[in-house]
């Protein structure tokens, strides 16, 4: 082989690396927080019949925006409800649904993610959505859930741009399997501990001897903080972070978590659940500013819990995973937020908005150094 060609194949397997280095997934990198396995997906949909779809907008040079949906189950929500439980970690946020899901102990629609000012027009356009379905021509109720971050810095925020259309395009392009993340629906236009935002997901199976439930995580992320990777302090090392010294930051946000599982769980113990989800929040730097919304909506797709519209049954029957046993599903819900969130950065890219503002994705090169410097990643 000539020293030509040796030098060639050289310079293309460094240019490989150089292009893996610019967006991926954290484990790709050598990311790995916690103990216990992911899904064959590591995402929310590894857990059955969970399916996510996005409408992203980006148009000319201010619109940078979208939503995100997500289906707990592939038939009629509203007529065969699941049980589910909300935790506000901080109430900044224009939350839509989340009293009745309180009162109720259960979820009748998709859950819709977007942008702050179009959270209305995408209830409207769910319950346009519930009340499209044939098996629904009699209700005359219907309680759309809502989350929502401010993209109002990259996005035209108040051309409120996101329209029923897009709603049911996302609900009609949702799929099961793998699921996009970074700058993509509801994370078009976020922002996130310093570095460009967006959509990440995770998921974490418990042991056969734990139950062999799956836990998905899927967040929409638009926080400030000091971003901390696996116990490395990431944000300070790159002087990007929340008190900063000279530093423009911004703090307030909001963080959108949703959690599911098919492990058969009441309204209280997913609510438990949901709270768990916080940990994982302060894991990665977040302290929830006073402008944060920061909210988690969790929700078992267990069949045997589901609650059927207008039934004749005074009573059901159900089984449920004892206060002894949720031990292990605590575990899997921080592990996997905290993944989420990474994969959220990790995933990212430069993004361009209005204004010709642009946010900056996470360095990963740098990033990788400052983990290796702590000893925070397993090298790939």
């Amino acid at each position: 082989m000539s020293k030509y060609l040796i030098v060639l194949i050289l310079l293309l397997n460094l240019s490989c690396v150089a292009i893996s280095q610019e967006s991926g997934r954290a484990r790709s990198f050598g990311i790995t927080p916690g103990i216990l396995t992911p899904g064959s997906h590591n995402a929310i949909t590894d857990v059955d019949g969970v399916a996510v779809g996005h409408v992203t907008l980006i148009e000319g040079d201010s619109i940078r925006t979208g939503v995100t949906v997500v289906l707990p189950h592939q038939g009629n929500v509203f007529q065969q409800k699941v049980p589910a439980a909300v935790f506000v970690g901080n109430g900044f946020g224009k939350a839509i649904g989340f009293t009745q899901i309180e009162e109720l102990g259960s979820i009748e629609t998709p859950i819709a993610l977007t942008n702050t000012l179009n959270a209305f027009l995408v209830a409207n356009a769910l319950v346009d959505y519930t009340l499209s379905i044939p098996e629904n021509k009699n209700i005359r109720s219907v309680n759309p859930v809502v989350g929502e971050t401010n993209d109002g810095w990259l996005n035209d925020i108040r051309g409120r741009h996101v329209q029923t259309q897009h709603v049911l395009d996302a609900i009609a392009g949702a799929k099961s399997g793998d699921v996009e993340e970074g700058n993509v629906g509801a994370g078009t236009g976020t922002r996130c501990l310093g570095f460009k935002g967006g959509i990440g997901t995770a998921s974490r199976v418990l042991p056969k001897e734990k139950g062999g439930y799956t836990v998905g995580v899927l967040v929409q992320t638009n926080f400030g903080g000091i971003l901390t990777i696996n116990g490395a302090p990431v944000g300070e090392a790159l002087n990007n972070h929340y008190m900063a010294d000279d530093v423009p930051y911004v703090v307030d946000g909001s963080c959108m978590m949703i959690i599911a599982t098919d492990a058969p769980l009441s309204a209280r113990n997913l609510k438990r659940l949901a709270k768990r989800s916080f940990l994982a929040f302060a894991r990665v730097g977040a302290f929830s500013s006073n402008g944060s919304g920061d909210y988690s909506i969790a929700f078992s797709t267990h069949p045997a819990l589901r609650q059927t519209y207008n039934t004749a049954y005074i009573e059901q029957p159900s089984i449920y995973v004892t206060n002894d046993h949720m031990s292990p599903l605590f575990l899997a819900v921080v592990e996997a937020t905290e993944e989420a969130i990474y994969n959220s950065l990790f995933m990212a890219r430069d993004m361009q908005g209005q204004k010709g503002r642009v946010m900056k994705a996470l360095p990963i090169d740098r990033t990788l150094e400052i983990l290796d410097k702590h000893h925070a990643r397993t090298k790939r």
